[in-house]
């Protein structure tokens, strides 16, 4: 074979190269520190990164960065004390070496009151600001310019519901030169922040009561009404009015103890401010350390939880690694016959249909070799079966590790999701007849390939696992919930249940001769088969460019079609002949590379919020608590839980979900409709799944105030929504 023979054989290998290196490049997107940014926006809070260092960056000296955030109207964060309830914002510094953060230097606060609760927090804008210590034998790294630091921030925000947000920043302050444009911003956040007291401060305990009493305030505060602010939380009763007076010069007041105080400090930290405080309008406070006199009342019990919670707890631990208890026979039996029927529903999912279609009319083609259709049955189970086994394995080994991960996980990866787009359409080309492998492999993998086509069907199995496992069929749900709290071998074995069943027509057509003479004869409509069946395969990369594009955004699922174009571009190079061959295919293939390395970034691009799933008017997004709240205030829930790449999900939502007549019932009973958008990784609605025994989407659940949570069938019919709605 001459050098020209063997370089389109080089040019498909340096193409397989630049894939795999194009494919590292994008899995390497998936990291969020690559997307830091000092500015981080979500739909309810804007928070930046920003410094103030008006001398540059000096060793010896110190510098002030801080954390801004701009609340959306109704939505607040919280105080160092968060009150009766909340949590306070927490940060997180990484800092070049010489480098150190102190304390945020909290502004005053404000009381915010909701129902009979009273927390601390800001509402507005609030600037947080940190000094950094510059070390004086602090040295730059060479040629550095900049000071770059980095922060991992984690904040609760709060309106009638709670949400937990977080955000990582960088921010890069110039060595030499002036950071002074915000200065005015840090200057108002520093005068907020309450002055420490000279006077001596008291409080003794009578009964239920701490009759505090400060001197050394200012004495234009004489006579007028301070706000009282513990820094100490689960101590006073923060919503309980206080009683306050002036004696001469010395501030007095009343205040009461909480009944379920947690601790019983010698000296409690306090912030005396105007009324009205919160930073805004010169307000100015004090910080004065109240030494406490007297003997603290008895603590409250230790709260206990419902029966219900503590079960939903001790679940929770036991996906946290701890040993999961084993269930009956019965019990088992029952889930590994789910398992068995979900598995062979799993076939006509609109991508394993394909694949499974074709395999078994490629027995027409050898209609007499009844010894190689056994071996290649047995083989295609055997790769379907390992696959569950090893994605069981591994979702139960994340599990024992605290991560949070659900069924069908691996597609909230928009770099999975990608390349399952890349697989389909290379399959959808070939199956169109554009090309044949064949012709790209080099001679002795070809011949491997016919001494041993097993491979093919052992890697077929593997293929249709993995694009059959996104969503759970009926009678899996239940099954794959209960495994996930499984002993390893009891939850290996539901797996193992999942992938007989999927396996099991396939074998059958294999194993049993009477199955096999049912299939008709071979001829020229196999061809004609096996181009229809490339139109499946095209639907399911729309269908992933679709899941893509609510993940990644418009502009990522525009990059993974332009993609598709150039890989097309080269695949169709490959089947030229002659010079125009070796130039085609050099081109294309230099084409697909500046592509791939110019757009690949937009198709791992996360979002800064995940559009909901076919949402409309009715649906609002699940939030973490929201259920409760809604639940608590008298009226019932439906939360559909819900992903893009659920083909089921999709399905639901465009018929039952959609119906009118199920649609009128729900708003009837004046049911809150929430929609639960698992389509990127998201360990609340996977803790919340857990929490109802299942591992994956769809999900579908009513909630009613005194009643357990009313789970609905996975494919439910208007029939069993309306009569589930009834019962409300």
């Amino acid at each position: 074979m001459t050098v020209l023979q063997r370089f389109p054989r080089f040019l498909f290998a340096i193409f397989l190269i630049a894939i795999g290196t194009v494919s590292t490049a994008t899995f390497a997107q998936i990291v969020p520190d690559t997307n830091i940014t000092n500015v981080v926006t979500t739909p309810r809070v804007r928070a930046e990164l920003m410094a103030q260092a008006p001398d540059g960056v000096v060793p010896g000296q110190s510098v002030w960065v801080g954390l801004q955030l701009t609340h959306r109207p109704g939505w607040h964060t919280y105080w160092k004390n968060a009150g009766d309830s909340g949590l306070p914002t927490q940060l997180q510094w990484t800092l070049p070496a010489g480098v150190t953060a102190g304390d945020i230097a909290w502004p005053l606060p404000q009381k915010i009151r909701i129902g009979t609760l009273a927390n601390y927090g800001y509402e507005g804008t609030v600037l947080l600001p940190v000094p950094l210590t510059i070390a004086p034998d602090f040295k730059p790294p060479l040629f550095a310019t900049s000071l770059e630091v980095k922060l991992k921030a984690s904040w609760l925000v709060c309106r009638t519901e709670c949400v937990p947000e977080d955000g990582s920043f960088v921010l890069k302050i110039p060595l030499k030169g002036s950071t002074a444009l915000n200065h005015a911003l840090f200057d108002a956040a520093l005068a907020a922040h309450p002055k420490p007291l000279a006077g001596t401060s008291q409080a003794r305990i009578a009964g239920n009561t701490l009759q505090v009493s400060v001197t050394g305030l200012p004495a234009a505060l004489a006579g007028r009404t301070l706000e009282f602010f513990p820094e100490t939380p689960d101590v006073i009763d923060n919503a309980a009015p206080i009683t306050q007076a002036w004696q001469g010069k010395v501030w007095t007041a009343q205040v009461p103890i909480s009944s379920q105080r947690e601790s019983s400090p010698a000296v409690l930290p306090v912030v005396l401010a105007t009324l009205g405080a919160g930073g805004a309008g010169g307000v100015t406070g004090y910080r004065t350390e109240v030494k406490v006199l007297g003997t603290w009342p008895q603590l409250a019990a230790a709260a206990t939880v419902s029966p219900a919670l503590d079960a939903a707890l001790q679940a929770n631990a036991r996906a946290g690694g701890q040993a999961a208890d084993p269930v009956g026979a019965a019990t088992l039996a029952v889930a590994l016959l789910g398992a068995l029927l979900g598995g062979l529903i799993l076939n006509l999912m609109p991508c394993v249909f394909p694949v499974l279609a074709i395999k078994v009319v490629g027995f027409t083609r050898h209609a007499g070799d009844r010894r190689a259709h056994r071996i290649s049955a047995l083989a295609y189970t055997v790769g379907v079966l390992a696959s569950f086994l090893a994605l069981g394995a591994l979702l139960l080994a994340a599990r024992a590790a605290g991560e949070q991960l659900g069924w069908g996980f691996q597609l909230q990866s928009p770099a999975v999701v990608a390349s399952l787009a890349v697989l389909f359409t290379v399959i959808g080309l070939n199956l169109a007849g554009l090309f044949e492998f064949g012709r790209f492999l080099p001679a002795g993998v070809a011949a491997l390939e016919a001494r041993h086509p097993v491979v093919n069907s052992l890697l077929s199995g593997v293929l249709a696992v993995a694009v059959a496992s996104p969503c759970t069929a009926p009678f899996m749900g239940a099954a794959l919930g209960l495994a996930i709290g499984l002993p390893a071998l009891q939850a290996l074995a539901v797996f193992g249940a999942i992938g007989i069943g999927m396996a099991l027509p396939y074998l059958a057509a294999g194993l049993l001769p009477a199955v096999a003479r049912a299939l008709p004869r071979p001829g020229a409509w196999m061809q004609v088969f096996r181009r229809l069946m490339a139109f499946p395969m095209f639907a399911t990369v729309a269908w992933l460019v679709w899941v893509l594009g609510q993940q990644s955004g418009i502009d990522g699922a525009g990059a993974l079609l332009a993609l598709l174009v150039a890989l097309a571009a080269v695949l169709w190079a490959f089947t030229l002949a002659g010079r125009s061959r070796l130039v085609v295919a050099t081109l294309s293939i230099a084409f697909f590379a500046l592509v791939a390395g110019a757009i690949g970034p937009y198709i791992v691009q996360p979002l800064q919020r995940t559009p909901a799933v076919a949402s409309d008017a009715r649906w609002q997004p699940w939030e973490p608590g929201r259920v409760d709240q809604i639940v608590a205030s008298g009226r019932p829930v439906f939360v559909d839980f819900t992903a893009a790449w659920c083909v089921t999900c999709q399905y639901n939502q465009r018929t039952t979900l959609a119906n009118p007549a199920v649609l009128a019932d729900l708003a009837a009973k004046k049911v809150v409709l929430l929609r639960a958008d698992w389509t990127r990784r998201d360990p609340a609605i996977t803790a919340a799944i857990g929490q109802l025994g299942r591992s994956g989407v769809p999900v579908y659940v009513l909630y009613e105030a005194g009643r357990a949570p009313q789970l609905l069938p996975q494919l439910p019919t208007v029939a069993d929504m309306r009569a589930a709605i009834a019962r409300l």
